[in-house]
Order: C-alpha cells, then structure tokens, then sequence
C-alpha cells in the first residue's frame, strides 16, 4: 500500500437543480519519494482530486488513505500532520515578509520564534527563494509564489506534498526549473502528487496520468514515433 492511496473515490457537486461528477471512481496510489503529475484540462476535476487527497473534501463514495489511516470528515488546510498543501494565494499574508510567512505553520506548532525563522530560511534557501525573504506577496513575480508557497508547505517537513498546476502563470524559462525543483524534492523522499494542465508538467515525472470528466483515464506513454520506409527510394 502507497504512502497516499484512494480507493474508488466519488465526489459529486450539486449547483442548482443540476449534480456534477467531478471525480468518478478514481483510484490512485503514491509511494514515497515519487513523483506522479496527473494532466487535465481546467473542470477535468484535477484540483477537486488534491483536495479530497488532502482530506479537504470529503468524497461521496471511497476511501481516502494517508500512511494506512483514513481521512475522516473536513480538516482545516495542513491539519493533517505530514501533508503539504501550497497555496499561492497570500492574501493572509497581508504586509508580512516572506521569511515570516513561511514560518507561521511553525509557529502554529509552538516552535520557538528564532528557530521558526531558521527553519524557514532554510526552506527558502532550498527552492531557490531567499531573494525573497523581505519581500511582500504583493512584490513577488507568479514563479516567486510557487517557490515560496513551496517553501511553507515544506516547512514542516511533510511526507507527502500535494501540487496544483505549479507551472500556471509562470514564466516559460521558470517551468522547467520548477519541475526540477519538485523532482529533488521527491528524491529526496517526500512522495509528490501535482496536477498540470501543459505537456511540460509530464516531463522527468516517475508516473504520468490523465484525468478526464472526473474519471482517471490511463497512463501517459510517449510510444516512439514508427519508421515508415520511403516508397520508391533507392536502396543505399
């Protein structure tokens, strides 16, 4: 069993008269230190998929598993000890400087205040982001959020860290460095499950997978593109 596993999970929205299937008997497993991308297009029910993953939503039909234990009903955002949820929506930052917005989740957890800051520098420094330390939200680029959103969720050292279309916004040369960014971090054994919306987000990934109408479709294979011999041409 994988460290996240979701066993046949429904999830329906009702808006009006009208019911939506935004996940349909899903089934999804995720082992530490992987790293696995699930593409869809916007309303395929790729976000509602980390959500219920995260424990955020609870599913209609399913289980939802976090090393062995199901979730149960609906949990503040990072309640669940070992789960990892980047937001890059700061409005609850306010004014506050990054090196204290990455803290605030060890503060949380009664961690002294100088060694919430070290901490924090130091997830800062690990994606790349201490330029950004003294800055507000309002003063960071789209690529500068994810780092820093990476940077808070990391902080408490997670066993599982949920990602939301990381590369969305960002700048073309920034993509890849960001994919490379969540590759270390699964390397390094936290198991990653992140959502895309662009062929980038499927690269250097252990399993990619495609989400369609809520339903998980198959796994992304690049097959080799077959020789065709020429008609007619001469033999060399």
């Amino acid at each position: 069993m994988g460290l996240l596993t979701l066993e046949r999970i429904v999830k329906r929205y009702r808006r009006g008269h009208r019911q939506y299937l935004a996940l349909d008997d899903v089934s999804l497993s995720v082992d530490p230190g992987e790293l696995v991308s699930v593409w869809g297009v916007p309303g395929s029910g790729r976000t509602t998929l980390l959500r219920v993953a995260a424990g955020l939503e609870r599913p209609d039909a399913g289980v939802v598993r976090f090393a062995g234990r199901a979730l149960g009903r609906h949990v503040r955002l990072g309640a669940i000890e070992g789960i990892g949820f980047p937001q890059t929506d700061m409005h609850a930052a306010g004014g506050q400087a990054m090196l204290d917005y990455v803290a605030l989740p060890l503060l949380a957890a009664g961690i002294a205040p100088a060694v919430a800051r070290a901490r924090a520098h130091q997830q800062l420094e690990r994606v790349d982001a201490c330029s950004c330390e003294r800055l507000q939200a309002r003063d960071l680029d789209a690529g500068e959020l994810v780092r820093v959103a990476l940077a808070q969720a990391l902080a408490p050292a997670p066993r599982l860290l949920l990602v939301d279309d990381p590369t969305r916004n960002v700048d073309r040369l920034e993509r890849g460095s960001l994919l490379m960014l969540l590759r270390q971090i699964a390397d390094d054994g936290v198991a990653v499950l992140m959502t895309t919306g662009e062929a980038i987000g499927v690269s250097g990934v252990d399993r990619a997978l495609a989400i369609d109408a809520g339903a998980l479709r198959t796994e992304v294979v690049s097959a080799p593109a077959p020789v065709i011999p020429l008609r007619g041409s001469a033999a060399i």
